[in-house]
């Protein structure tokens, strides 16, 4: 009979407790390592308390192995939230874990390509947002405001005449 995820998640909390927080942290730290070759900055400043790294590990492991869509694509959405976010560390990290998961040249090209249009319209959706909402309530006063610094400045400049 095939374990449940949720057998499996109580076995890996059995598992922690039995080991303890420190050599789990230790443990997962270096499988990270062989898996992708080097362990991110974060989980390396996690590691420093151990239980932060292993509730981490937990909740994005559980996250990534009960998500009904296939690893490639958990990691090259990864990857494409962390182009848009801006995060240098994050985009490299999910696009060598999605090389890793099979996914090809093209399809990170693609990725990247999505996550900056969509980045670009979420710039422009949220500023034109705050535009509107910022110069409705600023509109009426806006002009009478204007009109008097331009007759104050021409004002001034004839003086210096």
């Amino acid at each position: 009979m095939e374990k449940t995820t949720k057998q499996e998640f109580e076995e890996r909390l059995a598992q922690i407790v039995e080991r303890g927080a420190d050599v789990t942290a230790d443990t997962w730290m270096r499988e990270i390592e062989v898996e992708y070759g080097r362990v991110p900055l974060i989980f390396k400043r996690m590691g420093e308390r151990p239980e932060v790294l292993i509730s981490h590990l937990l909740y994005k492991g559980t996250v990534a192995q009960t998500s009904p869509l296939d690893p490639k694509y958990v990691e090259l959405i990864s990857l494409a939230v962390g182009a848009a976010l801006k995060c240098p560390h994050c985009t490299g990290y999910h696009m060598q874990a999605a090389l890793k998961m099979g996914a090809s040249r093209e399809e990170i090209l693609e990725v990247i390509l999505l996550a900056g249009m969509i980045s670009n319209s979420s710039v422009l959706a949220n500023s034109y947002r705050i535009f509107d909402e910022k110069m409705d309530r600023c509109m009426p006063c806006e002009p009478k405001n204007v009109s008097k610094i331009k007759s104050r400045r021409k004002t001034v400049s004839l003086k210096k005449k």
